[in-house]
């Protein structure tokens, strides 16, 4: 399916890991123009070699306003102006008792899961005002509707950023912009990864095994029985960016095989 998207200008942050960089692979593929971001640029360059088109690559830490500004300078310095705004950037953040938690725990993640789509939205959006057109999406996540208690951090930063999405949705598809989130759960990632290597590691057993227990244990809504992929991921953030996507707006899409169990999110 053509997705009417050829020449677009993307940014796309978060771009090394695997959501970022599988949806990188698709709209390159689309014929999009890249500027992919992250901190571990060395890689992300490696990486951006092997993609048909025309990508680069800019180091930014989106706790930073100055950093993402920076990064939006680049991409209209290169290529002239911005269409799309994928936002993948965030981490797991400290877990445990939500009470034992401090301060900072709280602050870290609230700086990179949350504030840094206020930062992108900040940098970014008056480009796409001027052009009155583009499409933005940020990763929220199941945690944000179905929270796990030890997981209070990253639980209240993903809840507000899905509740600021939702907010800035109104007023900017006035100017043409469609603000949307995707909500993954369990995906093959690095950060699952290092969750099953810890859970291995702590019951005596498999990865494999850990996977298994771990679903039926703690994600019983997954009724596929297995961990979602990547480019599943991507596919349905492709769908959103493009012009095959012009009526979806202030949505959440969950890819979570059924994870959350609720009618609604």
């Amino acid at each position: 399916m053509d997705l009417k998207i050829k020449d677009r200008v993307a940014i796309i942050t978060g771009a090394t890991g695997g959501m970022g960089f599988a949806t990188a692979k698709i709209l390159a593929e689309e014929g999009c123009k890249l500027v992919l971001s992250d901190l571990a640029i060395d890689k992300l360059e490696r990486d951006a070699a092997s993609l048909p088109g025309e990508a680069i690559c800019v180091k930014a830490d989106v706790t930073d306003q100055a950093a993402v500004d920076a990064l939006a300078k680049a991409a209209i310095d290169r290529f002239g102006t911005i269409d799309i705004v994928i936002h993948t950037s965030g981490i797991t953040g400290a877990k445990g008792d939500p009470l034992e938690m401090t301060d900072a725990d709280y602050l870290e993640a609230w700086q990179i899961d949350f504030m840094s789509a206020v930062r992108m939205a900040r940098a970014t959006f008056p480009t796409m005002r001027e052009k009155k057109r583009g499409r933005f999406v940020c990763i929220t996540s199941e945690n944000a509707v179905q929270p796990y208690w030890e997981e209070a951090t990253y639980n209240t930063a993903k809840a507000a950023l899905a509740a600021f999405v939702k907010n800035i949705s109104y007023e900017e598809a006035k100017h043409g912009i469609l603000c949307n989130t995707v909500s993954p759960a369990f995906i093959e990632t690095d950060m699952t990864d290092g969750m099953m290597e810890q859970r291995a590691e702590k019951m005596g057993v498999s990865i494999d095994e850990a996977v298994k227990t771990f679903l039926d244990e703690e994600r019983p809504g997954i009724a596929l029985k297995r961990r979602g992929r990547a480019d599943e991921v991507a596919s349905a953030i492709a769908l959103i960016v493009s012009e095959r996507g012009s009526f979806i707006n202030g949505s959440n899409m969950r890819i979570d095989g059924g994870s959350v169990q609720a009618v609604q999110n």
